[in-house]
């Protein structure tokens, strides 16, 4: 079985929500992730925060960033284990984060080998 991170993926990040659709979305997160953990496939997971953010270049130059200028963010990842990718894009349904309109999740497999690919 291999692993596969699902990454929420934000299309408007100068969306802020409110304090109280933050809580239902972090409860509906929650519920979510439970539901994978209750199969024994949930490896782990975070969500990602804009503060203290930093974009390194190919030119090693550093700036502040991201910002919600930038069209699409990423919010966080969890990582799963599944038979398939298959499979995994079947847990990504599920994530509330799809309740965003533009929202979407990408469902990557995690390379487990000596070289980076």
């Amino acid at each position: 079985m291999d692993e596969y991170a699902l990454i929420m993926r934000h299309e408007d990040g100068s969306k802020i929500a409110s304090p109280e659709q933050m809580q239902i979305w972090m409860k509906q997160t929650m519920d979510w992730i439970g539901g994978i953990a209750a199969q024994n496939k949930f490896v782990s997971g975070t969500g990602l925060l804009f503060a203290d953010a930093k974009v390194v270049h190919h030119n090693k130059t550093v700036t502040d960033g991201p910002f919600g200028e930038i069209k699409e963010t990423i919010g966080g990842f969890i990582t799963v284990r599944a038979e398939s990718a298959e499979e995994a894009a079947e847990f990504a349904k599920g994530c509330p984060v799809l309740q965003g309109e533009g929202n979407t999740m990408e469902v990557r497999r995690i390379h487990k080998g000596n070289g980076a690919h």
